[in-house]
């Protein structure tokens, strides 16, 4: 986020001319809320682990034929916080055409989700079975809180990155727009997903 902040408010730009005062208020908005956030999901002991880090539903693909999923376009992949992959994930339930936030996933579906991602991973990780899922139940509420949490972190990111992309991409596409998009959805689900 912050690479992506001093790209989007260099001040030497040709492009922009300088920062106006807005702009510089902007930024440290921005730089304060990077700060914020980050304190509080460093504290959750989310694992890293290799992450797609753009886990959009165009990029996941279902081979009807041999029933299995694989992903494309790992050009963001990397080693993350593994709460940021999934929340990520079911922030991009929402769409790409047409945004709709209220596609979230609910509680529920969540719980339901990362139960069978948990005893996946457990399944692959511990292939003798040398793990206790007793307490599968709390695990999966920890990662419940985290990963709503980490979609913090996700809309943050991409609307931090729309930004950049405003200032230097080619691309027929509105990412101020997005931007504001993924902000506005970053402060409407703010102070509920921190209380988690």
């Amino acid at each position: 986020m912050r690479k992506f902040l001093a790209i989007a408010f260099a001040s030497d730009s040709i492009i922009d001319g300088g920062l106006t005062v807005a702009r510089k208020n902007e930024e440290q908005v921005l730089r304060k809320e990077v700060d914020e956030l980050e304190s509080c999901l460093t504290n959750l002991n989310s694992p890293i682990v290799f992450c797609h880090n753009d886990i959009l539903l165009h990029n996941v693909i279902y081979n009807e034929h041999t029933e299995k999923i694989s992903f494309i376009d790992y050009e963001y992949a990397g080693f993350n916080y593994q709460a940021y992959d999934i929340g990520n994930h079911f922030c991009e339930f929402a769409g790409i055409d047409d945004v709709d936030y209220n596609l979230y996933p609910g509680k529920d579906f969540q719980l339901k989700w990362l139960r069978h991602y948990l005893n996946a991973w457990y399944q692959y990780n511990f292939p003798d079975g040398c793990t206790d899922t007793s307490q599968m139940d709390d695990k999966v509420d920890i990662l419940y809180k985290q990963v709503n949490k980490f979609a913090l972190a996700s809309h943050l990111t991409w609307g931090i990155w729309a930004l950049v992309q405003a200032k230097y991409s080619t691309i027929d596409f509105d990412y101020k727009e997005y931007s504001k998009l993924r902000l506005d959805e970053y402060h409407r689900r703010k102070d509920d997903f921190l209380a988690l």
